[in-house]
């Protein structure tokens, strides 16, 4: 097949590029590279079936293609709150450029959702079926309520236009290529402890979070695009809970070295909790995951020494 990956040069992008290609398909990857990386692709640049092209998908856009992932977005705090306004048209206006075209086209296309629709949860873990905690006029808003109207979009064109679609909610999820300047608590602990600093934990450290090995998603994302019966939203994540202290003394026994936990003050509308209910994944998709938290920090810490000075 002929498949678009919006996003495509990020960090799940370039992974689900990379999966896509070894199972023979073309990939067209799309990228603003404003966190997309080429270095995430360069490997594909000889490939006849890979094709890269600089695009913002707020802006409007042709392809003949068979499949649309849309993961354009940034995902990280520091990142979607440097221009709140642009993550918004990101969400919202790349919603329906991709939904038009799917519609055009005749193309199945995979809304990349998150886990914070579900905002600061008064449910736990969290189903499907749960409408969220979200504060709308936060400053975490400018991604959660664009995810929200994202996913309102995709079922309208899928109720009003018969449009073929996929809704994910993704939860934490880490391993290479994450950016060092990500923001995130996996990549902040392993650059930290790597470069000797102290951790930066917010909040007394009790807050929990699932982390999911990034191979482990698109196993998910390649299934629930091949499934059929259902559209979503569907959640992908891993359901082990670990709160950020756990998180941090596992980096430094991954790492070593002398760093120690240092406490600051929770950021706004941080969630307290966050676990994905996945039985829906279990029984539609058989995917659940596989590689424990040990193990995908062991393998991230190997890739942040190659890239962190």
């Amino acid at each position: 097949m002929r498949i678009l990956i919006t996003g495509g040069a990020g960090f799940l992008g370039s992974h689900l590029c990379e999966r896509l290609l070894s199972e023979g398909h073309e990939v067209l990857c799309m990228d603003n590279f404003f966190t997309g990386r080429k270095a995430n692709i360069a490997a594909h640049l000889g490939n006849p079936r890979f094709e890269l092209f600089r695009h913002d998908v707020i802006d409007p856009f042709k392809a003949e293609v068979d499949r649309i992932y849309n993961l354009a977005c940034p995902a990280s705090p520091p990142h979607y709150q440097h221009n709140a306004i642009k993550t918004v048209k990101t969400s919202v206006m790349g919603a329906i450029n991709v939904l038009g075209l799917a519609k055009r086209v005749g193309a199945r296309v995979f809304q990349a959702s998150t886990s914070e629709v579900y905002g600061d949860p008064e449910v736990h873990p969290q189903p499907e079926s749960y409408r969220g905690n979200v504060n709308p006029i936060g400053l975490r808003a400018c991604y959660d309520e664009g995810k929200r109207c994202a996913e309102t979009l995709f079922f309208d064109y899928h109720r009003q236009n018969g449009v073929d679609i996929r809704v994910v909610r993704i939860f934490n999820t880490y391993g290479p290529r994450m950016l060092p300047d990500d923001g995130r608590v996996v990549s902040n602990f392993i650059v930290q402890a790597l470069r000797g600093e102290n951790l930066t934990i917010y909040g007394d450290g009790t807050q929990t979070r699932s982390f999911c090995y990034v191979d482990d998603l698109i196993e998910g994302f390649v299934r629930f695009m091949e499934s059929t019966g259902l559209p979503g939203p569907v959640n992908l994540g891993n359901p082990g809970e670990f709160t950020m202290i756990e998180l941090a003394e596992m980096v430094l026994k991954k790492v070593g070295g002398k760093s120690k936990l240092t406490f600051h003050p929770l950021p706004s509308d941080d969630p307290r909790q966050r676990k994905p209910d996945i039985s829906l994944a279990q029984s539609h998709l058989g995917w659940e995951p596989k590689i424990p938290l040990e193990e995908g920090i062991e393998r991230t810490v190997a890739y942040f020494k190659s890239v962190v000075g």
